[in-house]
């Protein structure tokens, strides 16, 4: 049933994106005067379609083959490769008889569309929720760092004040672009002591291998109470009680919760003994330890670990920003996502980041929406995946609406179109560099999956 849940999200993300997208291209021919002769959700390949109708002159359908979807223009080289239109005298309705700032425009009017959605999406959700995080400066006991922030030297309970000699605001930033994608040093305060530390160019790498988590935590270090045991657990049978405190596990003093955790990590499928302090009294306790490391039940899904645990964590702040307020709030966090793919791209040709790390196909993204349905993490992601959209078909190769748009310009600045052969033999040079793109992106992700089980 998750798979079927993350397949749904998945399908109806990316059906209204590339509808949308497509609609973008529609509107500004139709706006020219230039036929479109299909527009279609997926590819009819071969002709075969799964649904369709005639509305106006225009075929709309949904092909059977789920890489996206077009608009058929009239005059226009492009994937469907019917060259046979292009054989008599040009039309004036026809996409190829427009002047070249025309053809710009519809090429650029999916591109457009998208950047536009993702920016209201990303207002709406302002507007509907505003900004919460937690204050930088209401953090107390520090960071938990993962395996990515060790190997960099940042240990447990450092607090990171800084980021390029800027003081942070918001915890949250320590784990944003703004510190992953840049050349940047963390400015780290460690009891008397303050350090620098710097990010590797190279950190995408080890995140797509561990996850952002190993990085640093998304939540500071705290100290921690029993907040409620779940009956039948190896929690409760060890006789943990509401309002306990672990200072020990064996003979480990544990103050902090990553400290606990860290500890029972080492005792899989074994039992532990449990110094706990309760009611001013401390009792000793003797637990057993799950193949996780925890002290409850393997499978989360069954809602139960065995203990939920109440911490200090510093109270976060909610900003509410007003109608027109939220929308530069939006703008800026939806221009943000494109502008910082545009580094990841940037920095793949660099040699920094290897691609199989940073590219995704659907299953990759498919993942990203989860296995149940939350309705802001489902609209975040359709924002994000707008903005990519964009930049993705932005890129210059042929075939996208980038490479129509490198073609266009050459033609304005020579003066005269590029050949019709030219752009044929283009078009199927841009068709394999996708297919082959598409195969390695889905190789990789599927290659990812079973590495995971």
């Amino acid at each position: 049933m998750s798979v079927l849940i993350m397949a749904g999200q998945l399908i109806l993300g990316l059906s209204i994106l590339v509808i949308l997208h497509e609609f973008g291209h529609f509107l500004a021919a139709r706006a020219f005067g230039i036929k479109v002769e299909k527009f279609y959700l997926f590819f009819d390949a071969w002709n075969f379609s799964l649904f369709k109708f005639n509305y106006k002159g225009v075929e709309y359908g949904i092909g059977w083959l789920p890489l996206g979807g077009y608009v058929k223009i009239a005059g226009m080289i492009d994937e469907s490769m019917d060259t046979d239109q292009l054989a008599g005298p040009p039309q004036p309705w026809e996409f190829r008889s427009k002047p070249a700032w025309q053809r710009l425009i519809v090429m650029l009017g999916g591109i457009i569309v998208n950047i536009i959605v993702g920016i209201f999406i990303f207002w709406v959700m302002t507007i509907r929720y505003g900004e919460t995080y937690i204050p930088n400066a209401n953090i107390k006991n520090g960071i938990v760092p993962g395996t990515i922030g060790q190997k960099m030297g940042l240990r447990a309970g450092d607090k990171i004040v800084g980021v390029n000699d800027k003081p942070v605001e918001r915890f949250e930033d320590l784990i944003s672009s703004k510190v992953l994608l840049d050349k940047t040093v963390l400015n780290v305060q460690r009891g008397e002591q303050k350090l620098d530390i710097k990010v590797p160019p190279t950190i995408l790498n080890d995140l797509s291998d561990y996850g952002i988590e190993e990085f640093i935590g998304r939540l500071p270090r705290t100290t921690f109470m029993v907040a409620t045991v779940v009956p039948n657990s190896y929690a409760a049978k060890a006789g943990l009680q509401k309002g306990d405190s672990v200072v020990a596990v064996n003979t480990a003093p544990v103050h902090y919760y990553d400290e606990f955790q860290k500890e029972l990590k080492k005792f899989k499928n074994k039992s532990v003994n449990l110094t706990v302090k309760r009611s001013g009294n401390t009792v000793p306790l003797t637990a057993q330890v799950n193949k996780e490391g925890m002290l409850g039940f393997a499978d989360v899904s069954k809602g139960a670990y065995g203990i939920s645990v109440k911490t200090d964590l510093p109270k976060d702040t909610t900003v509410k920003y007003g109608f027109f307020g939220s929308l530069p709030v939006g703008a800026t966090k939806a221009w943000g996502m494109f502008t910082d793919n545009a580094k990841g791209i940037s920095k793949i040709f660099t040699g920094q980041v290897k691609a199989r790390k940073a590219i995704s196909s659907p299953i990759g993204i498919a993942v990203m929406f989860g296995s149940h349905v939350d309705w802001i993490r489902f609209w975040s992601l359709v924002g994000f995946l707008s903005m990519v959209l964009a930049l993705t078909n932005l890129l210059p190769i042929p075939g996208l609406d980038g490479g129509h748009t490198v073609f266009l310009l050459i033609e304005m600045i020579k003066g005269k179109p590029l050949s019709d052969k030219f752009l044929e033999r283009a078009q199927i040079v841009g068709f394999v560099l996708l297919i082959s793109l598409m195969v390695f992106a889905f190789g990789n992700d599927i290659i990812k999956q079973i590495s995971k089980h």
